[in-house]
């Protein structure tokens, strides 16, 4: 078992500036958790503090059971793929992936195994003899990764490891991830800013902003339920559409005013006549009527039109 258990955390930088601010999470067995939020929000010091290479001020960080909160990274049973691919140059592929276990003083049979098994994993076999030099962006990271997985830890912690990967090889890579993770049931926490590879890749995401979980559920529940207008400009691509409103009655009917528009108001609303509101809706969710009539609608100019291929990003106001 290697739940994970935050309790408290709390991480402050130069007695004054808190990167982490008491933080509350949990973390299932085999579960692939997702770090998401924009620069500087904290998710990348939080995983550190997993990791032990940060301790933090005040909370305690559990793994299975066990308080590992003061132990040295070498004791904690974590491996780690950083942004950087930190690959020896000097070294091939093999003794790359091997570097971790020849420290650990395992036997050479075992290395050739646990080497041989992981290569396989991230479809490295072939390149075993190379030097990184003689390696694609794309197979540099998937060494950092075999370095990683052969270690067998109970966590596996991965802080953006697609970012120096152009468009198409993020793409690709990021499908041999999550086959990769489904197959070993490794516990994984991955931090990132990037919502799309948010989305794909984990079983629950947790946003962060200015060192606070905001909101922490499945990708859909975070994407169709936003907990708050941050998490719904953040998560999505374009992000959420937001109108200031007010909710009034018009012929004896609750409507949402919008400017001079009105719109059917929601029945889960209830009685809140007089109230603001912010109304957010996605862009799929919004439907473009040329001829411009529509019961329930309102107008708006067309400022842009950018045609994407399967679908067209329409900017208006």
């Amino acid at each position: 078992m290697a739940e994970i258990e935050l309790r408290n955390i709390t991480k402050i930088f130069d007695k004054k500036t808190k990167a982490v601010n008491d933080v509350d999470l949990t973390i299932a067995d085999q579960e692939f958790m997702v770090l998401l939020g924009p620069s500087g929000c904290g998710k990348t010091t939080l995983m550190r503090m997993i990791a032990g290479l940060e301790f933090p001020e005040a909370g305690r960080v559990l793994i299975g059971g066990r308080d590992i909160t003061d132990l040295p990274p070498r004791k904690r049973d974590i491996a780690m793929v950083f942004q950087s691919y930190a690959v020896f140059p000097h070294l091939t592929v093999f003794d790359n992936i091997a570097f971790g276990l020849k420290m650990k003083k395992v036997p050479k049979q075992e290395i050739q195994r646990r080497v041989e098994e992981s290569a396989g994993l991230v479809q490295l076999s072939p390149y075993l003899e190379r030097y990184s030099a003689q390696l694609s962006g794309g197979q540099r990271q998937r060494v950092a990764v075999a370095r990683a997985i052969v270690m067998e830890p109970a966590v596996l912690l991965m802080d953006e490891p697609l970012s120096n990967l152009d468009a198409l090889l993020r793409l690709n890579f990021r499908a041999e991830l999550k086959r990769l993770v489904g197959e070993l049931k490794t516990t994984t926490i991955y931090v990132t800013h990037d919502q799309v590879e948010a989305m794909s890749l984990g079983d629950r995401i947790a946003v962060m902003r200015e060192g606070r979980i905001i909101q922490c559920g499945t990708p859909m529940e975070v994407y169709d339920r936003p907990a708050t207008q941050f998490v719904g400009g953040f998560m999505g691509n374009p992000p959420m559409n937001f109108l200031r409103a007010r909710l009034d009655r018009v012929d004896g009917q609750a409507r949402v005013m919008v400017g001079d528009h009105s719109l059917a108001a929601p029945a889960g609303l209830g009685d809140r006549t007089g109230s603001d509101l912010l109304v957010g809706i996605r862009a799929e969710n919004i439907e473009a009527n040329i001829d411009g009539h529509s019961e329930e609608g309102f107008i708006a100019e067309t400022i842009v039109v950018e045609p994407l291929g399967s679908h067209q990003l329409i900017t208006g106001q």
